[in-house]
């Protein structure tokens, strides 16, 4: 096997969650359909989005109580 080193590859940039890898373009062009099935997309075409938060919606929670018991019972239960 004869291994070609060409000094002017273009390289291509690919990322899946936050890792990033870079490929020659030739290598992403000819195993494209294993980088697609792996999760790496072009970082060009990985697009963050943003939600915006629509405040007039927005119910506050209601924190729960804890309950427990008194310790006046605890202690008149251990005595009978």
């Amino acid at each position: 096997m004869v291994k070609l080193i060409l000094s002017n590859e273009k390289m291509v940039t690919l990322k899946r969650g936050n890792k990033t890898i870079t490929r020659s373009e030739l290598d992403y062009q000819t195993n494209k359909g294993m980088y697609d099935f792996r999760g790496f997309k072009l970082e060009q075409d990985v697009v963050k989005e943003v939600k915006e938060v629509v405040t007039e919606n927005v119910v506050p929670l209601k924190k729960k109580r804890k309950t427990r018991k008194k310790k006046d019972e605890q202690v008149d239960l251990e005595t009978n």
